[in-house]
């Protein structure tokens, strides 16, 4: 593999972020509906570590970049999931030796395998995130690998949490039919509670799909409310 994706360079809490994908295409451990990746990229379901090559080159253009830029930190936001890139460790080391902090997206399935769970210890931030409150609505939108339940889902990301010492971000979705209702809001209140984040960021669906899965701003702000509440932050 011999280049990364990147978006530009950009502003965030005063640090300049270089997000990068380091995936060659799409390799997860669901197939949700509502995947905001073009259907036309070719996708890989799995959870297993993929060799993707020497990633030497890769690796000297994306300290370029960050040279270029000035990054403060690198964004690992891959289409898909970035743990199962088996030259993640060494990226994240690069990163390390330039100074800046890494931040890892990951839906959260995988970080209770040691395997993965040691290498998103390594990062200085890990987001995770949650789109159902029911496990049929977890079976028919995410489409998991086979053997997978919410309930596992969820205990993963408690035990990760447990033992994670960096800045843990989790990404709530509230999608018409699925995380919408009182039951399902006293669900998530519960789960947020569990995982106590340090940061918690509640959002509709991804634009493509707002449309028919999307709630009314009145309702995700309620929501969002409801939510940092219950984790003792303050409102926004």
């Amino acid at each position: 593999m011999n280049q990364f994706i990147y978006k530009a360079p950009y502003e965030e809490n005063g640090k300049t972020v270089l997000e990068v994908n380091i995936l060659p295409s799409t390799y997860c451990t669901f197939n949700c509906i509502y995947c905001p990746i073009d259907r036309r990229e070719e996708r890989h379901q799995t959870d297993e570590i993929q060799n993707f090559g020497d990633v030497s080159e890769a690796l000297k253009d994306l300290l370029r970049r960050m040279d270029e830029s000035g990054a403060d930190e690198v964004f690992l936001n891959a289409h898909g999931e970035s743990l199962l890139h088996d030259g993640l460790g060494r990226i994240i080391d690069a990163v390390h030796e330039k100074g800046a902090s890494v931040r890892l997206l990951s839906n959260g399935y995988l970080l209770d395998d040691p395997r993965y769970r040691d290498l998103a210890d390594r990062c200085e931030s890990v987001i995770g995130e949650l789109k159902n409150a029911t496990e049929e609505g977890f079976q028919k939108t995410q489409r998991p690998l086979p053997g997978y339940t919410l309930d596992s889902y969820i205990s993963h990301l408690k035990n990760f949490r447990r033992q994670y010492r960096g800045h843990f971000i989790f990404e709530v979705s509230i999608i018409k039919g699925y995380t919408d209702s009182e039951k399902a809001l006293s669900f998530l209140e519960s789960v947020v509670c569990d995982l106590h984040p340090d940061e918690l960021s509640v959002v509709p669906i991804d634009a493509p799909f707002r449309k028919v899965l999307g709630v009314e701003e009145d309702k995700l702000r309620r929501f969002e409310a409801r939510l940092r509440k219950a984790c003792g932050m303050p409102e926004i």
